[in-house]
């Protein structure tokens, strides 16, 4: 039982935090805006520029494309095309990492599914109906691909950052033990498949026993050394790096595709106008502290140019 309960605490805790994080990053200030054309959600400019160049566009609507936004996503998702055209030698490695990741959150789904239909009367047992088949089988597919898979990639990755020059500027102590926090995760899961539950059928009555609030059944050493370490995971994610799954939303459509117009009288005209009032707490020569972003804009630093005898005219 009291591993049931540590799952419930820490899986609630994953997602409380990642609301809490959700809902700091939509709450952030308007960002410094950096619009990359194309951008992809408008419409008849697929290959560059943009509505603003458009007579008289401010007394127009902008058309916009859910569908352009997705097709994206979906390429930069599922391939890591970025990743791929500027460093290919990196892809190789983060590729099947995530793509391993991907298919184990597929396969926790499809085991969920699985004790759905078991808590529905349906048997995996032999006779099994063409159901419960179709979820065993995919379940067997995705789990032992996915553990393969990531766990390459995972060590992959370990040591493209121990090697490569070009990494080892931007890599500090934390990512190596991400990258070993999840391996010993993933590793812990192979051997469990390996070794004591090649069909995942302990697996699947674990998760039956978190839904139905049952006794926990047996569970082998492999495991619960697994299931410890990932519910320490999802406690220790919020808090790091590896959330950008998150805030690559944030990323795309609040910096590289926000394009609205600071119209008078429009929503963005009055979150700037607050912004405007923000005091800034840091000096340097060309500005000075203790003013507002209000009147260093309109140029009353009190300071800073006049320092160095220069006038701003």
């Amino acid at each position: 039982m009291w591993l049931q309960v540590l799952i419930y605490i820490c899986f609630l805790f994953f997602v409380g935090a990642s609301i809490a994080k959700a809902i700091k990053y939509s709450r952030m200030p308007v960002h410094l805006k950096w619009e990359l054309y194309p951008i992809a959600h408008e419409v008849g400019h697929e290959s560059g520029g943009s509505y603003l160049e458009e007579p008289n566009w401010w007394d127009k609507t902008p058309r916009r494309s859910v569908l352009g936004e997705l097709k994206y996503m979906a390429r930069e998702v599922l391939l890591f095309e970025k990743t791929y055209r500027n460093n290919r030698g990196l892809w190789y490695f983060t590729y099947p990492f995530h793509m391993g990741l991907f298919l184990l959150i597929v396969w926790l789904i499809l085991l969920l599914l699985g004790a759905l239909v078991m808590v529905a009367g349906v048997s995996f047992a032999e006779p099994a109906s063409n159901l419960a088949r179709i979820v065993h089988y995919l379940t067997l597919a995705l789990g032992i691909s996915g553990f393969i898979i990531g766990i390459l990639g995972c060590c992959g990755l370990l040591i493209k950052r121990l090697n490569d020059e070009n990494l080892k500027p931007f890599t500090i102590p934390a990512d190596y033990f991400n990258l070993s926090f999840i391996l010993v995760i993933l590793l812990s899961g192979f051997v469990s498949w390996l070794v004591f539950d090649q069909e995942f059928n302990s697996a699947r009555e674990l998760i039956k026993s978190l839904i139905t609030f049952s006794s926990t059944p047996d569970i082998n050493p492999a495991m619960l050394i697994g299931l410890i370490l990932f519910s320490l995971f999802l406690v220790y994610m919020p808090f790091t790096h590896m959330m950008h799954g998150l805030t690559k939303y944030f990323t795309f459509h609040r910096v590289l595709w926000d394009n609205e117009p600071n119209l008078r009288g429009s929503r963005l005209e009055r979150k700037m106008q607050k912004q405007f009032m923000q005091p800034i707490n840091w000096s340097a020569p060309h500005t000075q502290g203790g003013k507002t972003w209000g009147e260093i804009v309109s140029g009353d630093e009190g300071g800073g140019d006049e320092k160095n005898g220069n006038k701003k005219h």
